[in-house]
C-alpha cells in the first residue's frame, strides 16, 4: 500500500514542479470566446505548438480552454490543434501549359484571320501554324507549335478574352436570315445551293451617306455552296457587267446563277442584262433590310468596315479599292474559316452539327469542281503567306482612308472656307 501511494504521489509532485500550461505566444486569449471562424482558427494556431509539446494532463487543460472558447467538440478541437501544429509543405508553383510565347503566337493567328471566335479558330490552327512557320512568321519550336495546334476552342476563348475586350472593336453587324421566296426572272439552270456556281450578289454605294452625286460602286459575289467571295469596284451602274466579267474570270468554277436583293432599278437591270447575255439563272429576292444573307455573312466587313463610310469617286480610289479586294480575296478564300450547319436539330431538339472550313478547302473537295481547277488552286496555295497578305491589306486600307480624309477636308475647305478646315 505505501508503494502504491508513493507511485501516485510522485507524478503529482512532478506536475506541481512544472510551470502552468500557458501558450508561449504572446497575446493568447485564455478565457476569451472565439465567435467567428477566423477567430477560432487564430485560437487554434495560438495553442497548437504548446499542445504538441505538452503531456497528457496539459493536453486535457488546453482542450478544455479551446472547447470553452470555441464551442467545438473535443475531437474536432483535437484535430484542429494537430492540423495547426503540423508543418505545411511549401506550394510548388506549377508551370503553365501555355506560356507567353504560345499565347503571343495564338494572338497573331487570331489577328491574321480577322479575330474569329474560338470555335472557328481552333479547327484552322493545325493548318495555319505550319504555313506561318514555313514562311518564318512564327518562331516556335515543335513542342510549342504542337501545344498551339492542339488548343481547344474553350481555351482559345479564355486566352483571347483580354485581347478581345481591349481591342475596342464594335460588335459586327450581321444581317438576319430571310426566307428564300425569290421569283425567278431568268431560268437557265435549276437553282441548287449545294452546287458551286450559284452566287448571292451585293452592290454597295460608296457615297459617304449622301444621297446625291456620283460615287464608286462595289460588287460582291459570294458562292453559297463553298463561301468563295470575289469583289470588284467600278464607276457607275453601267460598268457592273464589267465587274461581273472580272469576278467570273477569278472564280475556280463557272457562274451558274445570281441572286440579288433590292438595289434599285438601274442596278437590277444591269445584272439582268448580263445574266441574259451569259445564259445565267437570275433570281430577284424580296427586299430586305441589309442585303443578302450569305453576302452579309462572308463579306460584311470587307464592304463596310475596310472601305469605311467615306465618299469614294476618283480613279485613284477605285484602283486602290480593287488592289485591296485582290489581296483580301486570297486571304479570305484560302485562310479565313467559315462555319456552316451540316444538319438541323433532330427529333427531340437535338443539337445542330457544324462544319468549319475555308472556301478553298470546300472547293478543293467538292465534286462539282473540275480536277483542272482544283490543280490550279493547289498550285497557288503553297506560295501564299497569310501574315504578309494581312499586313499588305492593312497598309492599303490606311492609305485609302488617308486619301479619303484628305479629300473630305479639301471639300469642306472649298465649301466653308479655310478657317473651317482648321
Amino acid at each position: 500500500m505505501p508503494l502504491l501511494l508513493n507511485a501516485l504521489l510522485v507524478p503529482a509532485a512532478a506536475a506541481r514542479d512544472r510551470p502552468a500550461v500557458l501558450p508561449p505566444e504572446p497575446g493568447a486569449p485564455p478565457g476569451a470566446s472565439a465567435a467567428t471562424l477566423a477567430e477560432r482558427r487564430a485560437l487554434a494556431h495560438t495553442y497548437a505548438l504548446c499542445y504538441a509539446r505538452a503531456d497528457k494532463q496539459e493536453k486535457t487543460l488546453i482542450l478544455d480552454k479551446v472547447c470553452a472558447a470555441t464551442g467545438w467538440h473535443r475531437s474536432h478541437a483535437r484535430n484542429a490543434l494537430l492540423n495547426a501544429a503540423r508543418p505545411k509543405p511549401g506550394r510548388v508553383p506549377q508551370r503553365r501549359k501555355y506560356d507567353a510565347e504560345v499565347v503571343a503566337a495564338l494572338t497573331l493567328c487570331w489577328t491574321i484571320l480577322d479575330r474569329p471566335a474560338g470555335k472557328r479558330l481552333a479547327p484552322m490552327l493545325p493548318e495555319l501554324v505550319p504555313v506561318l512557320r514555313r514562311h518564318r512568321e512564327l518562331s516556335l519550336d515543335d513542342e510549342s507549335a504542337g501545344l498551339l495546334m492542339s488548343m481547344s476552342a474553350a481555351t482559345i476563348s479564355r486566352r483571347l478574352a483580354p485581347y478581345r475586350q481591349s481591342s475596342g472593336t464594335a460588335p459586327r453587324l450581321r444581317p438576319g436570315s430571310r426566307p428564300r421566296g425569290e421569283l425567278p426572272l431568268v431560268t437557265w439552270t435549276e437553282w441548287d445551293h449545294g452546287h458551286p456556281g450559284f452566287f448571292e450578289i451585293a452592290v454597295v454605294r460608296h457615297d459617304g451617306g449622301t444621297a446625291g452625286g456620283s460615287c464608286l460602286l462595289t460588287v460582291a459575289a459570294t458562292d453559297i455552296a463553298t463561301g468563295w467571295t470575289e469583289i470588284r469596284t467600278v464607276r457607275g451602274a453601267g460598268q457592273i457587267p464589267l465587274a461581273l466579267e472580272v469576278v467570273a474570270r477569278n472564280l475556280p468554277f463557272p457562274v451558274l446563277g445570281l441572286d440579288c436583293g433590292s438595289h434599285g432599278a438601274e442596278i437590277d437591270e444591269a445584272l439582268l442584262r448580263w445574266c441574259r447575255q451569259r445564259r445565267v439563272t437570275f433570281t430577284h429576292a424580296r427586299p430586305v433590310g441589309r442585303g443578302s444573307h450569305h453576302v452579309g455573312q462572308q463579306s460584311w466587313r470587307m464592304l463596310h468596315e475596310l472601305a469605311g463610310h467615306h465618299h469614294y469617286d476618283s480613279p485613284g480610289e477605285q484602283a486602290l479599292l480593287n488592289e485591296i479586294w485582290a489581296a483580301l480575296s486570297r486571304l479570305t478564300n484560302y485562310f479565313y474559316p467559315q462555319q456552316r450547319s451540316v444538319s438541323g436539330p433532330g427529333q427531340g431538339g437535338g443539337r445542330k452539327e457544324f462544319e468549319t472550313a475555308t472556301p478553298y478547302r470546300r472547293t478543293e473537295r467538292h465534286r462539282g469542281v473540275t480536277p483542272e481547277d482544283q490543280a490550279i488552286l493547289a498550285d497557288v496555295y503553297p506560295d501564299l503567306n497569310p501574315a504578309e497578305l494581312h499586313r499588305h491589306v492593312e497598309r492599303l486600307v490606311k492609305r485609302l482612308h488617308l486619301i479619303a480624309q484628305s479629300r473630305a477636308a479639301l471639300r469642306r475647305c472649298r465649301t466653308f472656307g479655310p478657317g473651317f478646315a482648321l
